[in-house]
């Protein structure tokens, strides 16, 4: 089992000297990712249902707090850490251009030895794809799109791409990911983004609840499309009770995500990076736990 901090560029590790101890601590007591999220924009008064409480609300007024673009937060990480892997989780990728994006992930994967986790969603904030100037109803056929795109510039010698949003001859896009790709990461809830983890993704992140079901339908997916569903790896958030930790592995999750904020309604586990060095032994154990 893995475990990774997540979400890293929020609350206290907004600033800088905060952000670099925690991934300091992190880093020494044996985590092996932290993890950052997005939102460009929330505008006020968003009438947009959040698919994570049951209000449809982001708690904790989350349309007014400091929330640092991801991947400029990871290129500073990591130019103070060594080992720790830097992940998204997730990148609204239908709000990006893919061309620019691959640009971006491939040189901080170039510039940290190969430790970038792209983990990717649709979004669901219709408001801030307005804000953005992206169309919001094709975002699913976007994402789609978007992954091919990146992982054509990523990996071929002359990177050629003709889709229905992107086209492009002979673009050649320098330098490339350290091991000639990063892995993506499907993020949601959904049963639409469990196929398409199954589909494309290198891994599948149900930020709250890894259901057995939900797991089954990635790996479902995965086979009907020809591909190994034992190659997706599964990541999803801590538990409440750590006893249940065993059944996880058992079920196929590979990484658990340890709340350092409470970003997003969660249940603050590590505020400081004391609490994280305090993790070095349980994090030691817990990862044999599937052995």
């Amino acid at each position: 089992m893995k475990f990774g901090l997540r979400y890293c560029n929020t609350g206290r590790y907004v600033d800088p000297a905060n952000a670099v101890q925690l991934l300091e601590a992190g880093e020494e007591a044996g985590f092996e990712s932290a993890w950052t999220v997005e939102h460009t924009v929330v505008p006020t008064g968003y009438e947009s249902s959040y698919p994570y409480s049951a209000d449809g609300k982001m708690a904790n007024s989350q349309n007014d707090i400091p929330l640092p673009d991801p991947l400029i937060w990871m290129a500073y990480a990591a130019a103070c850490t060594t080992k720790i892997k830097l992940a998204t989780g997730i990148l609204i990728l239908p709000q990006h251009s893919p061309v620019i994006t691959a640009k971006q992930i491939a040189t901080l994967d170039h510039m940290s030895n190969g430790r970038v986790l792209l983990g990717i969603g649709v979004g669901w904030l219709r408001e801030e794809f307005e804000a953005i100037g992206v169309p919001f109803d094709n975002r699913g056929r976007r994402t789609d799109e978007y992954v091919a795109v990146m992982r054509e510039l990523w990996s071929a010698d002359s990177p050629t791409f003709h889709g229905e949003f992107i086209n492009f001859d002979g673009a050649i896009c320098r330098p490339q990911p350290k091991n000639g790709a990063v892995p993506i990461i499907v993020g949601g809830h959904s049963k639409a983004a469990a196929c398409r983890a199954g589909r494309l993704g290198d891994g599948f992140f149900p930020a709250r609840d890894a259901s057995p079901e939900m797991i089954a339908l990635v790996r479902q997916t995965a086979e009907e499309h020809g591909r190994d569903p034992d190659a997706i790896e599964i990541t999803t958030g801590l538990p409440d009770d750590l006893d249940t930790i065993p059944d996880l592995a058992a079920a196929g999750v590979d990484r658990l995500l340890v709340p350092v904020t409470s970003m997003a309604g969660l249940k603050t586990v590590i505020s400081s990076p004391e609490d994280a060095l305090n993790w070095r032994d349980l994090v030691e154990k817990l990862s044999l736990i599937h052995i």
